[in-house]
């Protein structure tokens, strides 16, 4: 993922799984116990590393999927990829009461702090620092700040389904939808987004929030220009080809 904001290095501390729970087929949510208190915003990630007995180590960065809350958890969501180094161990090997090395939290761009209204999109795994956001928001009493649009390719595929659904999220399947579902399968469309962007000056959108792979960022960001929203108001997180 990337973030354009600088951020200040924090040192690599120990973390111990306290639960993990399958979301999808492909995806489990891991929560972890920090040393101190999490001081994340909604939006930030944290790098995992893993270190071989011989050495060997390898890191990557995950969002943070829960909401900030003042305790010493956070729970992070990883997508196992095909040929993921990370993301197969995590998924293969870890077990509640392991400990991992992490470090975190970063990145001060692509945050909400629950203060100004919001439309969040995600295009599969970019949900999960959307899904923050709206934790946050529900959590606070905010709900009415922000809207989260998920689009994903099946109802199988769709993270957090159990929590999801609500009057503040929408949900655009892309292949598959379910039977009695009232839209049809298809990519996320300008009428899908134009009931959610307030016009004149009632309730103005403050920012939009886009976080999915680099063709859904493009896409879905100049969905947001073209209802108005001004491009610096347009905040972009992509996920890679990393696992």
């Amino acid at each position: 993922m990337t973030d354009t904001a600088p951020t200040r290095p924090s040192p690599w501390q120990p973390a111990t799984v306290v639960a993990i729970r399958p979301e999808t087929a492909r995806a489990k949510t891991f929560r972890l116990a920090l040393a101190q208190p999490s001081t994340h915003l909604a939006g930030q990630h944290f790098v995992v590393r893993l270190t071989a007995p011989d050495g060997y180590s390898a890191s990557r960065s995950y969002s943070v999927a829960s909401a900030p809350d003042g305790t010493n958890e956070i729970e992070l969501t990883v997508e196992r990829l095909l040929d993921g180094e990370v993301s197969s161990f995590l998924h293969d090997e870890v077990v509640i009461g392991d400990e991992l090395e992490v470090r975190g939290p970063i990145g001060g761009f692509f945050v909400w702090k629950g203060e100004e209204p919001a439309l969040l999109l995600g295009g599969g795994s970019g949900v999960v620092p959307l899904m923050a956001m709206l934790r946050l928001a529900r959590r606070t009493g905010r709900a009415h700040l922000v809207h989260l649009v998920a689009s994903v390719r099946s109802p199988e595929d769709l993270l957090y389904a159990d929590e999801l659904m609500g009057p503040d999220t929408t949900v655009a399947y892309t292949r598959v939808a379910p039977n009695d579902f009232p839209r049809p399968p298809g990519r996320l469309r300008i009428s899908d987004l134009a009931p959610l962007v307030p016009s004149g000056a009632t309730a103005p959108l403050a920012a939009g929030y886009v976080c999915g792979s680099s063709g859904f960022a493009d896409a879905a960001s100049h969905l947001l220009v073209d209802l108005g929203l001004p491009a610096d108001r347009v905040r972009v997180e992509r996920f890679g080809p990393t696992d």
